[in-house]
């Protein structure tokens, strides 16, 4: 099975590929740029599942005849900001904000929130379609909480701030390994990698 990323980001290509791996799928996973790239999409969706559902209905279109498309649209929701960032996840300090200024605009709005009040979940949809087949959508969450300063050094966007619930450590502490067993995007991918398999025998 052939499945191209609704995504240009090289980090969740790597991350996806490496979960397909780990999962044993029988799949050869490519990025949106192997299919001329990412076209522009406005993520206008008010849920994580309606914004997976744009990006791939983008890429559909311009992948191989009978190639699958899955794009994941994920964020943070963290309890005392009233669930933002949310869809907003990853332009929360500006539409060119990297994920340094997202962090430190979140510690500052936490500012003087103790811990315990730090509340927070990843939430992660999967959209997983091909032209003439049922659009599925796969979901999962991890519950956490939100550090004061940011920890570890792998990871990406928010990793560093979030500590999930039954660790010390940070998913940027934790590692690639720990953090897909636990991750709110490692869940959806663990009941897409179930669909996977039924296509795939």
């Amino acid at each position: 099975m052939e499945v191209y990323l609704a995504s240009g980001n090289q980090h969740k290509l790597e991350e996806f590929i490496e979960m397909a791996r780990e999962l044993e799928l029988k799949i050869s996973m490519k990025s949106a740029n192997d299919a001329g790239g990412m076209p522009d999409v406005d993520e206008n969706g008010s849920t994580f599942a309606e914004n997976a559902q744009i990006k791939v209905e983008a890429l559909v279109e311009k992948v191989p005849e009978g190639a699958w498309v899955l794009a994941d649209d994920s964020g943070l929701i963290v309890d005392a900001l009233n669930g933002e960032p949310g869809v907003h996840s990853a332009r929360f300090a500006g539409p060119s904000a990297n994920a340094t200024a997202n962090n430190i605009k979140l510690l500052h709005l936490l500012h003087g929130v103790p811990e315990d009040e730090r509340t927070a979940r990843f939430s992660c949809s999967l959209c997983f379609m091909k032209r003439g087949a049922e659009t599925r959508i796969f979901s999962g969450k991890c519950e956490g909480h939100i550090m004061i300063s940011p920890s570890g050094e792998e990871g990406f966007g928010y990793d560093p701030l979030f500590r999930p619930i039954g660790f010390d450590e940070t998913f940027a502490d934790l590692g690639s390994a720990v953090k897909n067993s636990l991750s709110h995007r490692g869940r959806a991918v663990a009941d897409w990698a179930d669909h996977v398999r039924q296509l795939t025998g």
